[in-house]
Parts: C-alpha cells; sequence; structure tokens
C-alpha cells in the first residue's frame, strides 16, 4: 500500500513564476520506500496567469478559486489532499534535498508529535543564501514553547512556519489556517503548538525566496494597527485552545 504526504501550495499571479523551481524541488525529494508525494497547488483567484507556469506531472492537482488569501486557498486545497501528512510549500519558496524524508522519519517514529518544522535560509535576489540568528536546537518543541517565546520576542517565533509538515487529522481538527489577511501560517504554529508536541529539524529545509513582490514585503502587511490586531487574535486562539485542556493525540 502506498502511503502519502501532501504538499499544499497557494498561489497567486505574482508568484506563479516560481513555480518551476518549486516544482524542481519536489521532484529532487527522495522518499522512503513505499511513499509518494502528491502537490495540491491552489491558486488564489480564477486568471489565466498561473496556468502557464504549472508543470506537466500526473502528481500534481491544481485548482481555482475566488481570492481570499493564502490561508483561505491552502485551507480549501485540503479538500483535494488525500494523505496521512501535509506539508507547506509556498509558491515562491524551495525545499532542500531531504527534507521530505526527514519529515517523515520525525513523524512515524513518535505518535506524540504533531508537527515538524525546519531550520530555514533566505533565498536572495543574487542567488546568495543567508541564515538566521537563534535557531533551537534539534530536538522536540514542547507544548507552549512557541508561544512563550513569540510573545517574549516581539511577535517572532521559534521556528518557521513556513517549513511546517503537520498531520492531517490535526491540522483538520484545528480548522486549517487562519482567517488572517496574513500571518496566518503563524496564527496556525501557535495553535498547533497549543495542543501537541512538534520537532525542529537543525538541517535546513527550506529556502525562502526574498523578492520585491512578495506579499511580507508589502506595505500594508507593516501597518501597525492591522499587526496588532492580527496578533492578538492568533495570541487567543492559542491560549484558548491551551485552556481546554484538549491534546494531541487524545490523552497525551
Amino acid at each position: 500500500m502506498v502511503r502519502r504526504v501532501i504538499i499544499v501550495t497557494a498561489v497567486h499571479g505574482p508568484s506563479a513564476a516560481f513555480l518551476p523551481d518549486a516544482h524542481k524541488s519536489l521532484r529532487e525529494q527522495e522518499l522512503p520506500a513505499g511513499w509518494e508525494w502528491h502537490w495540491v497547488i491552489q491558486q488564489d483567484g480564477k486568471t489565466d496567469e498561473v496556468r502557464p507556469y504549472l508543470p506537466d506531472d500526473a502528481r500534481v492537482t491544481f485548482s481555482q478559486g475566488r481570492p481570499g488569501g493564502p490561508g483561505v486557498a491552502r485551507t480549501i486545497a485540503l479538500a483535494h489532499a488525500e494523505g496521512e501528512y501535509v506539508k507547506i510549500l509556498d509558491a515562491d519558496d524551495q525545499l532542500t534535498p531531504g527534507v521530505l524524508a526527514r519529515d517523515l522519519a520525525v513523524l512515524e517514529a513518535d505518535r506524540t508529535l504533531g508537527w515538524t518544522t525546519s531550520r530555514v535560509l533566505d533565498l536572495l535576489p543574487d542567488g546568495t543564501t543567508a541564515g538566521f540568528p537563534g535557531d533551537p536546537e534539534d530536538g522536540p518543541v514542547e507544548r507552549g514553547a512557541v508561544l512563550d517565546f513569540w510573545k517574549a520576542n516581539d511577535f517572532r517565533a521559534p521556528v518557521h512556519p513556513a517549513t511546517l509538515c503537520m498531520r492531517r487529522d490535526l491540522l483538520l481538527a484545528l480548522g486549517g489556517w487562519m482567517a488572517l489577511p496574513a500571518s496566518e501560517d503563524t496564527g496556525l504554529l501557535l495553535a498547533l503548538n497549543s495542543v501537541s508536541r512538534g520537532w525542529f529539524s537543525a538541517e535546513v529545509g527550506l529556502l525562502y525566496r526574498k523578492w520585491e513582490g512578495q506579499a511580507t514585503g508589502q506595505s500594508a502587511h507593516l501597518d501597525p494597527a492591522e499587526r496588532a490586531a492580527r496578533m492578538a487574535v492568533a495570541e487567543a486562539r492559542a491560549r484558548a485552545l491551551g485552556s481546554l485542556g484538549w491534546r494531541y493525540p487524545s490523552g497525551g
């Protein structure tokens, strides 16, 4: 029986040109025997801008929907995500060789872990990369640790939500990504860590592309009033989940 990890990607017109690089990084993954990946690409909108960049690959499913932002696109993509695990891959980013196998190895070995993350390097416009200071050590991330660090460090998480690989049932139980105009992935990370232990791999798992058109570089993303509201809702959700006493796995 073949088992499957689902790669979920939200895409809009400006980021579509990076899809071939993302696809190349997927094709270079080597999975354990009996495993396969399936890439679910969900366009945030119904324009013709994305189709020219879609790979001719039977392992790819492409869908479109009315605009709602990346969180909405990723969540609705779960309708096509028939697999045990869900891995995020933003359209403009690239996986590093071996990351999917490492994610699967961690989650398969310890049922008490609900999610994994890994080290990130910025991929700069000139093709060079740059790391981040202060990454945690390789190993488990205990429940509540992400929220505590995030709150104490000006809303900066200790691990990167763009590297998440999650158990599909846990992701669905939490309702997918948050309904926010931005920081929807950070909100999900905080929720995951409120109810389950995770894992951080010190090996680089993602190249995070920095480019002029990316959403996180736009002025609206930095608006202080909106940012404060996003952070308040994300924190409130995480604390509410933590206060309910529910844990993943049940009884864990």
